[in-house]
């Protein structure tokens, strides 16, 4: 058999350029593949361990035999929308304590968008640093201009925000963090934020990707106590700790009825799956009722603080624990050899984490457990 590779035609000029980006990224080892999932979870945000539970397995089961359709069949605006889809969104409010939701396909998408639509010209977005990727997309759609601050730094935001003032800025400012950083597992002083947002009269956006589930009562996030301020909005993943897909927008209703109609990424995407609609209310029923699943969490940080910190992780008091390796070559190298002794535990350099912070990143789950967390120690003493 001739070997269809032989005959391949030249790249036309278009694609030439992005050959030559693949290229530079494998000589400068960037280039990213995809992975088989193997080895112990050190690296899923499954951290309730919902993903392959038998609650959501049955939420999926029971949804497909009353009927519930798989796909959509169309945007939200058009036939698209579902029983389900309206179910889980004022079942979300309820729980979380918002006055609405809106349910987006993913949390890239729905950060996005809020901050792609909801400054107006006139505005100012101030970010912290650490700010997820896709804030980052939303802001470089967004009608109004952008400033970073220093990281968990509410002094720094008051000063931009008065600087701003100071220059003949007018409009309202937004103020955009995380309540709990992926990568460096700490927490935002949110009531600092607060204050500083009251000052302002700036809107607060707090992306609760990683502590929905995990923290506040019933799993209601680090910025429980803020839910359903007129200045608030909340962005909560279901993904995570919820074990599902998607992501869910928690605000006043004006926010929300401004996001269906003017949010393009909205209004212009096939809905969400409604048998997947169920399956995060189960999610939310498992917070609701099983605080079992958060304790057990708590207790395996516990434990990783004491086994793992001694060996150089970060003990944050979160289930994300950082190893700052620094150079980006030793952090791989390291990554490679805790995986080949069974262990998923990631490598993460640039440009994810600022440079000269190459790190591991420990996730814990519900899916290893206290031996687990020992043998990744006995793992790492011998690779030191």
């Amino acid at each position: 058999m001739t070997d269809a590779r032989q005959h391949a035609s030249p790249l036309p000029p278009a694609l030439r350029p992005i050959a030559a980006d693949l290229a530079r990224l494998s000589a400068i080892d960037r280039r990213r593949a995809l992975m088989p999932i193997a080895g112990r979870d050190f690296a899923s945000n499954d951290y309730l361990g919902l993903a392959g539970s038998t609650v959501l397995r049955e939420a999926v089961t029971d949804a497909i035999a009353r009927g519930v359709p798989v796909g959509s069949g169309g945007s939200r605006l058009l036939r698209g929308n579902h029983a389900e889809h309206e179910a889980l969104e004022a079942e979300a409010a309820a729980f979380f304590g918002s006055e609405h939701a809106l349910w987006f396909s993913s949390g890239f998408a729905a950060n996005a968008a809020l901050l792609a639509t909801l400054p107006q010209r006139g505005d100012l977005i101030v970010h912290d640093t650490l700010i997820h990727a896709s804030a980052h997309e939303g802001m470089r759609l967004a009608r109004a201009p952008a400033v970073a601050a220093g990281h968990n730094d509410p002094h720094a935001i008051d000063d931009a925000i008065r600087n701003w003032r100071r220059q003949g800025g007018t409009g309202s400012p937004w103020i955009a963090v995380e309540s709990l950083y992926s990568m460096d597992g700490d927490i935002a002083p949110l009531d600092a934020l607060a204050e500083v947002a009251a000052r302002h009269d700036a809107m607060l956006l707090i992306d609760e990707a990683h502590a929905t589930g995990v923290f506040g009562p019933d799993g209601r996030g680090l910025a429980a106590a803020l839910e359903g301020q007129a200045n608030v909005v909340t962005l909560r993943t279901c993904g995570k700790a919820l074990g599902s897909e998607g992501a869910l927008v928690c605000g006043p209703a004006v926010v929300i009825d401004f996001l269906i109609n003017r949010a393009r990424g909205f209004i212009f995407s096939t809905a969400p799956s409604p048998v997947m609609a169920t399956a995060v209310r189960a999610g939310l029923g498992v917070l609701a009722n099983e605080p079992a699943r958060r304790k057990r969490l708590a207790a395996l940080v516990g434990h990783a603080g004491k086994r793992l910190g001694p060996l150089g992780a970060s003990v944050t008091g979160t289930q994300i624990l950082p190893l700052i390796v620094g150079d980006d070559g030793r952090a791989m190298a390291l990554a490679a050899a805790v995986q080949a002794a069974g262990f998923d535990l990631r490598g993460i350099r640039p440009p994810t984490v600022p440079a000269g912070s190459a790190r591991l990143r420990i996730s814990l789950t519900l899916n290893i457990d206290e031996a687990d967390i020992d043998a990744l120690a006995g793992v790492l003493e011998r690779l030191a």
